[in-house]
């Protein structure tokens, strides 16, 4: 891959990442409900979805699934409804009054591989992914190349890109709101916030095509 083809990829990650989506909603979540320094392990799960989303289309699937309608309404139709099912728990959350302001207390602390699955889902569930990466792909590997190089430098470029914005942007981006986790109400409110976000991220899914 030459330095300019790379530098497009580059460019186009740091589009793509910073455009809002249900990783966005889940890392700003998990920054508020278990601090900045733990929202690492969600992040690291929608990494994990990301490099199976490259592994699929690479492998053919991905242009299986989006050419077959009754396939890609099923992980559709799955991702929306685990988006729901996320934001009513969410909502439905009990106040919890956490003991710092950088992370919630040790006995209320998310056990990190549930941040981890939860991340993963939230990213692997989006069948959109598999078509975008299906367009996105073929403008950065040349088939007249060794392939598994190629793949290797885009997979680790936005995998480097995507943890940067989603820690070091959407995640600082929620800090500020720690505030209203010291309070019942303001947790309350946040959780609805965030809550309804995911179940709006969902209906995007279903009735946008």
């Amino acid at each position: 891959m030459s330095l300019a083809v790379w530098f497009s990829l580059l460019t186009a990650c740091v589009v793509i990442s910073f455009t809002p989506g249900a990783g966005a909603i889940n890392t700003m979540s998990n920054a508020l409900s278990q601090g900045w320094r733990r929202s690492i392990w969600g992040i690291l799960g929608q990494q994990l979805a990301l490099i199976v989303h490259v592994v699929i289309v690479a492998a053919g699937v991905g242009l299986v699934v989006s050419q077959s309608e009754v396939l890609f309404n099923v992980i559709r139709y799955a991702g929306a409804a685990y988006l729901i099912f996320l934001g009513i728990r969410l909502i439905l959350t009990r106040p919890k009054l956490p003991a710092d302001d950088d992370g919630p207390t040790i006995d209320l602390r998310e056990d990190h591989w549930s941040m981890i699955r939860r991340g993963f889902w939230v990213n692997l569930l989006n069948p959109k992914a598999i078509v975008f990466f299906l367009a996105f792909i073929p403008q950065f590997i040349r088939l007249d190349e060794p392939q598994l190089p190629q793949y290797l430098t885009l997979i680790g470029t936005v995998l480097i890109v995507d943890i940067m914005v989603m820690w070091g942007f959407f995640a600082t981006a929620a800090r500020p709101f720690r505030r209203l986790t010291r309070s019942a109400r303001g947790q309350r409110i946040l959780n609805s916030v965030f809550g309804f976000l995911f179940i709006a991220v969902a209906g995007l899914l279903v009735f946008l095509h």
